[in-house]
């Protein structure tokens, strides 16, 4: 059984106190790999190599092209091994191999994506900026932020992992990535790949553990300039208010319970299928999954039963085999809470269509049926939290401003999506959602060179695009005196 190892100051190494525990296959509930459980200890040695490298700018100050070559490197390093790895995050998480490959391809391109960044950044010059005063020059520049300490989910692996690594090193910052412990095994191929490309000792390093043991350890800890973080709101809270006691830079990407507003002119056929993909793409394990539906009255039947029809022809089955586009949700645990919101889904007089229980001849793994509902209390938990897996919610409207209404009564405010063949009322509707990313006539579509992340409790800053890469970056002001001159308000000026 393969044991995976810490990447610490260019190494890879056991944890300090030799612990490890298991990972589960979530198609088969049997353990097929043991995970090195980083500890505090652990945490301090990879933070004090993030910092000795930073500080000895042997990453940080080389120019931009420089780093771009390597980063280009790593993208090409994952390509070669992305069926690889594809397999691992199968076994890991769970989903569906073509979705697993597509993951693996876009961590690639983001590398590419921030090496293009890093290049063209080395030309850029701090600005000049007139202060009306010809005695002062003033200019600003911006500075690789410091290290960086990235603690990121299980649903995403990889992909989550990237979103934040790449954008650091591209900037010259260095990094402590530190995993979800329920999927961690892909972390450690990334540090195998970045190793391979020739990134200096100290400048990436990995820890794999547990949330309240090496994630509090890493969100505490006073070298860290930015803490980085996507979960769970809960979690959160507790990452802001670690980093809060060393006035650290934070961003959070959390929660959501994303709104999709279906206007009765469009297609129900298209509808549908984008419908489906808002919600059982990855299981639903998607903090920007649409499961909040709303959809106008008139054709709201046609649609609720054409989406039954279409999520009970879904194929189920483990991740590796060919055709399914279900596979288990990845844990004990996940399953378990999911089943109790749908439990709460009943008690609270929504409507079940269909779904809400295991599938006929899956008696191992942690399968669910895509689950539907329908006329659900607005003030329900189903309607109101995040769910985190193939459970959707459909009410009907019946006008614009209701939909708007009730798609932005929420405490979340990542995502959203309308659809109507009318494009006016659709770029109307998408202006006054609250919401920080905004899908039209789709819904979860991600690419990295725009901007990703919300509002409201579901989250603060934002990662990809340029955005993500200015947040690895300090602002600094230089404000120069000519010397020939006296400033005189002490000391009187020679006359």
């Amino acid at each position: 059984m393969h044991r995976t190892r810490l990447y610490i100051d260019g190494k890879f190494t056991a944890p300090e106190d030799g612990g490890y525990f298991p990972a589960i296959d979530p198609a088969t509930e049997e353990a097929f790999a043991e995970v090195a459980a980083g500890q505090a200890g652990d945490i301090d040695r990879a933070v004090r190599a993030a910092r000795r490298a930073f500080d000895a700018g042997e990453w940080s100050g080389l120019d931009g092209p420089a780093r771009a070559d390597i980063l280009r490197r790593i993208a090409e390093g994952i390509r070669g091994r992305l069926t690889e790895i594809a397999l691992v995050e199968v076994r890991d998480n769970g989903k569906p191999i073509p979705e697993a490959e597509w993951d693996v391809a876009d961590a690639a391109f983001c590398f590419d994506y921030y090496a293009g960044l890093a290049a063209e950044n080395a030309g850029r010059k701090a600005e000049e900026v007139d202060v009306g005063d010809a005695r002062f020059r003033a200019s600003v520049s911006r500075e690789p932020l410091g290290v960086v300490g990235a603690i990121t989910p299980w649903n995403f692996p990889l992909l989550m992992a990237v979103w934040k690594v790449a954008p650091a090193l591209a900037a010259g910052c260095t990094i402590v990535l530190k995993p979800s412990e329920l999927c961690s095994l892909s972390c450690e191929m990334l540090a195998e790949v970045i190793d391979a490309a020739g990134v200096p000792p100290g400048v990436f390093n990995l820890v794999t553990g547990t949330g309240p043991e090496a994630g509090q350890a890493l969100a505490d800890h006073p070298l860290v300039d930015k803490v980085a973080f996507t979960g769970s709101v809960a979690t959160g809270r507790k990452v802001m208010q670690a980093a809060s006691a060393g006035i650290r830079t934070v961003s959070l990407e959390l929660g959501g319970k994303s709104p999709f507003i279906i206007f009765e002119d469009c297609d129900i056929d298209t509808a549908v299928e984008w419908v489906l993909f808002g919600i059982f793409w990855n299981k639903g394990e998607v903090c920007s999954a649409t499961s909040r539906v709303l959809v106008q009255r008139g054709i709201f039947d046609r649609l609720v039963e054409r989406l039954r029809i279409a999520a009970e022809a879904i194929a189920i089955g483990s991740g590796k085999t060919p055709g399914v586009k279900l596979g288990p949700l990845v844990s004990k645990n996940q399953y378990d809470k999911v089943l109790d919101a749908i439990e709460a889904g009943k008690r609270s007089g929504a409507r079940l269509v269909t779904g809400g229980d295991r599938p006929e001849g899956f008696d191992r793994g942690y399968f669910l049926r895509p689950t539907i509902f329908s006329g659900v209390p607005t003030d329900s938990t189903i309607w109101r939290e995040e769910i985190f897996g193939p459970v959707v919610c459909v009410n009907a409207f019946d006008t614009e401003q209701e939909a708007l209404t009730l798609a932005n009564d929420s405490a979340y405010g990542l995502a959203a999506a309308v659809m109507s063949d009318d494009l006016e009322r659709c770029e109307r509707v998408a202006a006054k959602l609250r919401a920080g990313i905004v899908w039209v006539n789709c819904s979860q579509p991600t690419f990295t060179q725009v901007p990703w992340g919300g509002r409201k409790m579901s989250g603060i800053g934002r990662e990809l695009g340029r955005a993500g890469f200015d947040a690895c970056f300090e602002t600094k002001q230089i404000t120069r005196f000519d010397h020939r001159e006296r400033w005189g308000w002490y000391l009187e000026a020679p006359q």
